[in-house]
């Protein structure tokens, strides 16, 4: 299968001749715009039981790049184990694997009226408590960052160090995002750790994370494991 391209909002043709939407969520300015040699899953959110979620891979092959289609009206909650679900899937195939294959989130670019990805070929999803994680990053003898997205307007970073911490609470992803480039031109050697509430829509996540992205762009480096609490 070549170039993958489609309109924003998905509608899917499944078994017996019925259709299902996917509602994309929406981002700006991807850097990702194209994409060869893929196959797509779909991730749907059922309107009749919204606390309901159903998933297509149908399609899936395994030497394919990966494209997810997940509706942003899903929440985190929802999608997530279905996500890993086909990670782990791709993960342990044993034939027909390349390893130069990759996953990504499709997603609607609102700046160029098409299509635009976000990869997350080596994120690892971990449901895990704050205090999990907390515990876990005091024994460190480096400083970490861990970015905690609570909902649309509330957002707090802390800074661990051994038994020291520190809070800072911002209403805004701009103002979190540039305090940690400010510590970054400070204090280079920390790595970031992205918190999540499972509570967040798939399209508050898209955002988020289409955003924080950018810090890579600055030489910070983000560890691949996210926080679902």
């Amino acid at each position: 299968m070549k170039f993958y391209k489609l309109i924003f909002i998905l509608v899917i043709l499944v078994s017996c001749g019925n259709e299902k939407t996917v509602f994309l969520p929406e981002i700006k300015n991807a850097k990702i715009t194209e994409i060869l040699d893929v196959s797509p899953a779909y991730i749907f959110y059922n309107e009749v039981q919204p606390d309901s979620v159903e998933l297509n891979r149908k399609n899936l092959i395994g030497t394919t790049n990966w494209l997810f289609n997940v509706d942003k009206r899903l929440t985190l909650e929802q999608a997530i184990p279905k996500i890993v679900f086909l990670q782990d899937k791709k993960r342990s195939a044993q034939m027909h694997k390349n390893e130069n294959a990759k996953n990504y989130y499709t997603c609607n670019d609102t700046s160029i009226q098409n299509l635009g990805f976000i990869e997350f070929t080596n994120v690892l999803y971990k449901h895990k408590t704050l205090s999990d994680y907390f515990k876990f990053n005091k024994r460190s003898e480096k400083m970490s960052l861990a970015l905690n997205v609570i909902s649309a307007n509330n957002y707090s970073l802390e800074t661990l160090y051994k038994d020291e911490s520190n809070t800072e609470v911002y209403s805004n992803i701009e103002d979190a995002l540039q305090k940690i480039k400010d510590d970054f031109e400070t204090e280079q050697n920390f790595k970031l750790y992205l918190l999540f509430s499972s509570k967040l829509s798939f399209q508050e996540y898209i955002t988020n994370k289409s955003k924080i992205q950018n810090l890579e762009d600055e030489g910070i480096p983000i560890e691949d494991n996210e926080f679902i609490y």
